[in-house]
């Protein structure tokens, strides 16, 4: 968004708090600008290394009854949870199973399907075992596989963050503010639009020739961060 600019002498901010009970007192700080007020809006982004993969799973088994479906898939769960242990999954999740009923169709006959999600995260090199191992099982089918950072470093890379948006805004506000003839710029009022994590998803299937997965083919997980600052041009 581009910076734009106005001539107010006087400029009344809210801190509203969602949800709050609105006998709640709200605070009200009035910023003044004898000058002109400039809007800017700032970003930046940075690459981070890959730490491990996030992934999921649906798991399904079929049966003409309720019963049977669950009793196939519990016995399919077995089989994935025993390959994701070979695997040395991290956080493993599964979810509460669900079952509906299929109509008869033309030479099919009627039949409950049961399913139900897997999560977990493992290390970036066990990639082509968890594609080729995991999701070659009985009932399995792999969603996106997801990229994830050290997260240890979180704070490190928002100061960063913050400090290249800034910049970024700040170098737009100083162009709009020169070609109007103005030289001199106060922040009044710095406002986060979000921090973003973008992974990156990948999708396979593999053939019994095919070259391996790699993970470092995966592109690399990248954080985002945005603001909008309010300048007193003068």
């Amino acid at each position: 968004m581009r910076p734009f600019l106005m001539r107010p002498f006087a400029v009344l901010l809210g801190l509203v708090a969602v949800g709050v009970c609105p006998r709640v007192a709200v605070a009200q700080v009035q910023l003044r600008c004898e000058g002109t007020l400039l809007e800017a809006r700032g970003s930046a982004e940075q690459e981070r290394p890959t730490r491990r993969l996030s992934f999921s799973l649906s798991l399904e088994a079929e049966a003409p009854t309720a019963d049977g479906a669950l009793q196939s898939l519990q016995e399919r769960l077995a089989a994935v949870r025993t390959a994701l242990q070979r695997q040395q999954v991290e956080d493993l999740r599964v979810t509460s199973p669900t079952t509906w009923r299929r109509d008869p169709e033309r030479n099919r006959p009627a039949a409950v399907t049961a399913s139900l999600q897997v999560s977990g995260r493992l290390v970036p090199q066990r990639l082509q075992a968890l594609i080729r191992e995991v999701g070659a099982l009985p009932g399995v089918r792999l969603a996106p596989v997801g990229t994830e950072s050290d997260r240890g470093l979180d704070g490190a890379v928002r100061r960063q963050l913050l400090r290249g948006a800034y910049q970024d805004a700040l170098a737009q506000a100083r162009e709009v503010a020169a070609a109007v003839g103005l030289g001199k710029l106060v922040p009044l009022e710095v406002q986060l639009d979000g921090n973003e994590l973008r992974p990156m998803m990948m999708r396979a299937s593999a053939a019994d020739a095919a070259p391996p997965f790699d993970p470092a083919e995966l592109a690399l997980p990248k954080d985002r961060l945005s603001l909008t600052v309010r300048f007193c041009a003068r």
